[in-house]
C-alpha cells in the first residue's frame, strides 16, 4: 500500500481480527503464563481478544500490535511480529494477509 495511514489502518484490521479470531497467525504463550494454570491462561487469552485500550503511549503507529492487561495481579505483555509465509524473515508488506504470517506473544511482563 502506497498511503502510510491507510496501510497501518489495515494492518490494525487485520491485527484485531487475529487477536479476536486466531486467524491469520500462530500463538505463542510462553512458560511464565502457562505455569499460572488454565484459569489464568483462559482469562489473560479473553483479556487480549477484548483490548482497547490503544493510545499514542502503547500504540505509535497506529498498528495495534502491542499492549498490556493485568489479570489477578499479573501484568501480561502481548506483542504481534510479522513474518513471511514461511516465517524465515520479517514480512516486507504487514497490511497484505497474503504476504504475511502473524505470531502473536503472550507473555508475563517480566518475561520481556
Amino acid at each position: 500500500m502506497a498511503n502510510p495511514q491507510a496501510s497501518a489502518t489495515r494492518i490494525a484490521e487485520l491485527n484485531d481480527e487475529f487477536r479476536h479470531r486466531g486467524t491469520g497467525g500462530s500463538r505463542y504463550i510462553t512458560a511464565g503464563v502457562q505455569e499460572k494454570g488454565s484459569a489464568f491462561l483462559a482469562r489473560v487469552i479473553g483479556e487480549v481478544a477484548a483490548f482497547q485500550t490503544f493510545n499514542t503511549e502503547n500504540d505509535p503507529y497506529g498498528h495495534h500490535d502491542f499492549g498490556c492487561v493485568t489479570v489477578y495481579g499479573h501484568r501480561v505483555f502481548w506483542k504481534i511480529d510479522y513474518y513471511d509465509r514461511d516465517r524465515q524473515y520479517g514480512s516486507d508488506d504487514p497490511s497484505d494477509p497474503s504476504k504475511t504470517h502473524r505470531v502473536l506473544t503472550i507473555m508475563l511482563a517480566h518475561e520481556y
